[in-house]
């Protein structure tokens, strides 16, 4: 299986820049993809083919947040219409929008469904309760820059937060206080919680930075080839993937902190990626108005890759690139 070509299923549909997606956990239909788009169009997948669900209609503006709770019920999004809507993922409607002040750039659920919360240029952190009629029922100011990413960590009693003043901040949901805060040299863009939520992925400049979620120590740091949009650690915590200005996909080793490969597929800038649940799979959102499916294990049969004997391999993969290219009208 040495030398395999890591063909990536493009997933198109979008007719803007994609600039953030998420993946639901594991469900009894599998998993599923959202993805957010300026085109003002959430798109739903399902995670491991790629194939088209349904587009979520009703934002007025570009989508900058997207997410999905674990399991793929419902949707949320935020978006420069100065709303963060929340959408029932079976059938497409939407259950509640919440009106904001300025652009919604983040949104996340929390392991219950019962809460979201959002982040926006307002430089305020909310957080509404779903299960009254969409009220915001706590709100955290402290940011001096408009909010990039926003998510629930420590079991949901806090929320984290990272902006455009180059600080990442914790805020104890208890007490409605900013308890840590973590100070960086450039403007963080990404934020991500390990699958077992000890561990958050914090990208800035060129680096790749993870902490322990519990005290926010520093744990390491890897410096990156490219200015890099977002990065996603494997549920395993063996290797780490990101993608950024130079339009490459890397592929690291969280160990040693050493680069095991890198693929041009995207023909913009990256700006988000993330791993699958299952950690078989990740996907890339770029500025060309894709996303793209990248296996973890090259040549390994999964979702709409076929496993090929090498001696088989000039013939059937140009057969089968075509096939590769899941499209959504």
């Amino acid at each position: 299986m040495a030398n395999l070509k890591q063909i990536p299923l493009t997933c198109s549909g979008h007719t803007r820049p994609v600039v953030h997606l998420d993946f639901s956990d594991l469900t009894d239909c599998g998993y599923f993809l959202i993805s957010a788009c300026k085109d003002g169009k959430p798109m739903l997948r399902l995670g491991d083919t790629g194939d088209w669900v349904g587009t979520f209609e009703g934002h007025k503006g570009a989508v900058w947040g997207v997410a999905l709770n674990n399991k793929a019920t419902l949707a949320a999004s935020g978006a420069a219409d100065f709303t963060g809507k929340i959408w029932n993922a079976v059938t497409g409607e939407e259950v509640h929008s919440l009106q904001h002040n300025h652009i919604v750039k983040t949104v996340a659920f929390d392991s219950n469904s019962q809460c979201l919360v959002t982040g926006s240029n307002e430089k305020l952190v909310r957080v509404f309760d779903l299960s009254s009629s969409g009220t915001a029922v706590e709100s955290y100011s402290g940011h001096a820059g408009n909010i990039k990413r926003a998510i629930f960590a420590r079991n949901d009693k806090y929320v984290i937060s990272c902006a455009d003043d180059k600080t990442m901040r914790l805020w104890d949901r208890t007490s409605g206080q900013e308890t840590m805060r973590v100070e960086f040299n450039a403007h963080p863009n990404s934020l991500e919680l390990s699958r077992d939520g000890n561990i958050l992925t914090v990208t800035y400049g060129s680096n790749v930075a993870f902490f322990e979620t519990e005290t926010l120590k520093k744990m390491k740091e890897i410096v990156v080839p490219t200015k890099v949009s977002s990065a996603s650690l494997h549920p395993d915590k063996q290797i780490f993937v990101c993608g950024g200005e130079d339009f490459k996909m890397y592929k690291f080793d969280y160990i040693t902190g050493n680069e095991i490969e890198s693929f041009k597929g995207h023909f913009g800038p990256v700006h988000a990626v993330s791993f699958s649940p299952d950690g078989e799979l990740y996907a890339s959102g770029s500025e060309d108005g894709t996303l793209r499916l990248w296996q973890t294990t090259v040549g390994k049969t999964y979702g709409l890759w076929k496993c090929t004997e090498p001696t088989d391999l000039n013939n059937t993969v140009n057969a089968t690139t075509t096939t590769r290219e899941v499209t959504a009208n």
